[in-house]
């Protein structure tokens, strides 16, 4: 009879801790629901921005490859006139008229 009381005893705890367990649950889904939407709209804010930054770079990348463009066009322009000028610095000096 003892062990019969015993068994009882535990299931009763087990019961206990089940039903205490559960009813804890119930209160923390609530907040927890919140918790994951204030973390959603944190992420979604996060995303935004990283999405800007990245739009950001890419416009400065395409400056940069346009200036980079604008530059050799200079830079071969400048090597064309070096060339012309060394060819006039090399040319014989204008004969100057007889009389």
């Amino acid at each position: 009879m003892i062990q019969v009381k015993r068994g009882f005893v535990g299931l009763a705890v087990a019961g206990v801790a089940v039903l205490g367990g559960l009813s804890l649950s119930a209160c923390a889904s609530t907040d927890y629901d919140h918790r994951i939407a204030e973390m959603n709209e944190h992420i979604s804010a996060v995303d935004a921005r990283a999405t800007a930054a990245d739009q950001k770079a890419d416009q400065a990348l395409s400056a940069d490859q346009a200036a980079q463009a604008a530059s050799a066009r200079v830079n071969d322009r400048v090597d064309t006139l070096t060339t012309t000028v060394n060819g006039l610095e090399r040319a014989p000096p204008p004969r100057s008229p007889r009389g």
